[in-house]
């Protein structure tokens, strides 16, 4: 995506649509599955209705959680959503109606939105401020109280079919796990059948675009990078009430706390973050419940211990996915920065004759993959919008490669333009880190430390 200019646009919106509206939230139990539909309104003039489902599974009771509980969680999954609707012309005002908002939480709201659509808000353009870009009204009714769950020390993991949610599974796996998949595809289903589950002991939440908003975009409205991980936080809560776990465990490592843009505070993985982490753990124990530990098992690393520790499970070699662009076909495009990123930090660990067979290409030979390769190296000034790995992290994963005689094309152009300032860093001293900024307990830090020196 290249960035615009799009400020004079941003304002016409604005003025056009002064108000974007959270109307209802409707809840039906009905066929087999809890389907949830929010109901949206643009000034009066478009409506959107997107909705999240809940499947039936026998090791849970679709009616055993109690309805307060459900609208609350629901209504939350709501104003993430709705995230992905106001973006289209960032109405000034967002009226919420279901539920009363205090000025504390309205903080937090605002702080999810201008740090989640930074990233939004870069490449369209706008330099906004962080406390009068948007206001919020709300509704009378205060939110439920507290809920208190009844819930055991299973863990909830959600999968999204790369590596990472991989590794999250195997170093589990003498647990008692609940897999969560948002949108089903090849990769993440297949990972789950390689993890020894079946489709009947996975939560499968769908979520529905409303198509309104496909058609805004196809028009030119505001379109741009959405904190989609927020919104698989709390649609996870559901998957824990539903099931009874108390433990959420996400598969973010260390390296997503980094900005994509240095200086600045603009990350694209900042729903990934430890900054949104310990917000988000403060903001259910005090508005929706003290019963889950929603927290990331992997924040400890960085991506070149993971990545050393998913080259130990080869039987997922030929299932898993990190490619966005090729996620709807399954299959890895070898032409983005996730593509390129992820050969690069699993090359110390798996020999190439095996990389080329899970990518179908050597990537490190493809010289229009140069300009990627040199975002993603700090050749270039700015990291690539998606989610990889550090600077650091790269050069550490590249830098015992380069002193070979023949080596492929972008290999041989870093040896040429190797950056060094600030990638002194070995691949040993990356592999002996661990990151004491975390949410874990003594039970998930010993597991770790034991699958490193394992």
């Amino acid at each position: 995506m290249i960035r615009q200019n799009n400020n004079k646009l941003y304002i016409k919106l604005r003025n056009k649509y002064p108000t974007f509206i959270f109307e209802d939230i409707d809840i039906q139990v009905i066929r087999g599955h809890i389907k949830i539909t929010f109901q949206f309104n643009l000034d009066n003039k478009i409506t959107f209705k997107p909705s999240v489902e809940f499947p039936e599974r026998g090791f849970y009771d679709l009616g055993s959680v109690d309805q307060q509980v459900l609208k609350n969680m629901a209504f939350h999954i709501g104003m993430v959503e709705l995230i992905s609707y106001w973006k289209a012309t960032c109405s000034p005002l967002i009226i919420v109606k279901p539920f009363h908002l205090t000025g504390e939480q309205i903080s937090w709201w605002k702080k999810l939105f201008y740090s989640g659509l930074g990233e939004f808000f870069y490449m369209n353009g706008l330099a906004l401020d962080e406390h009068d870009f948007v206001e919020f009204e709300s509704g009378i009714p205060d939110l439920p109280v507290k809920a208190h769950l009844t819930s055991d020390e299973s863990y909830i993991v959600p999968i999204g079919g790369g590596k990472d949610s991989v590794v999250t599974l195997e170093l589990l796996k003498n647990t008692k796990i609940v897999p969560l998949i948002l949108n089903p595809r090849e990769a993440s289903l297949g990972t789950e059948k390689k993890a020894g589950f079946t489709r009947d002991q996975i939560i499968e939440v769908r979520r529905k675009i409303d198509p309104n908003l496909l058609e805004l975009n196809s028009k030119g409205f505001l379109n741009g990078h959405t904190p989609f991980s927020a919104l698989v936080a709390f649609i996870s809560l559901i998957g824990a009430a539903l099931c009874g776990s108390r433990n959420i465990a996400l598969s973010n490592e260390s390296s997503a706390n980094e900005a994509t843009i240095p200086g600045t505070d603009i990350n694209h993985q900042y729903s990934k973050s430890i900054e949104f982490e310990e917000d988000f753990r403060g903001y259910v124990s005090k508005y929706i419940t003290d019963d889950l530990n929603w927290f990331s098992l992997l924040r400890p690393l960085n991506e070149l211990q993971i990545a050393q520790i998913f080259s130990k499970h080869p039987k997922y070699f030929n299932t898993f996915k990190s490619c966005n662009a090729g996620s709807k076909t399954d299959i890895w495009c070898q032409k983005c920065p996730k593509c390129l990123f992820t050969y690069i930090i699993l090359s110390p660990f798996i020999d190439e004759e095996t990389l080329r067979k899970i990518f179908g290409a050597n990537l490190l030979d493809d010289q229009s993959l140069l300009e990627i390769f040199n975002q993603l190296t700090g050749i270039s000034d700015i990291k690539p919008f998606e989610c990889v790995g550090t600077v650091e992290e790269v050069n550490g994963a590249l830098l015992n490669s380069i002193d070979h005689t023949t080596l492929p094309v972008l290999l041989e152009s870093y040896r040429k333009h190797r950056k060094t300032e600030g990638s002194s860093n070995t691949l040993s001293g990356f592999l002996k880190s661990f990151n004491p900024k975390n949410n874990l307990t003594d039970r998930e830090y010993k597991l770790l430390k034991l699958s490193l020196n394992g």
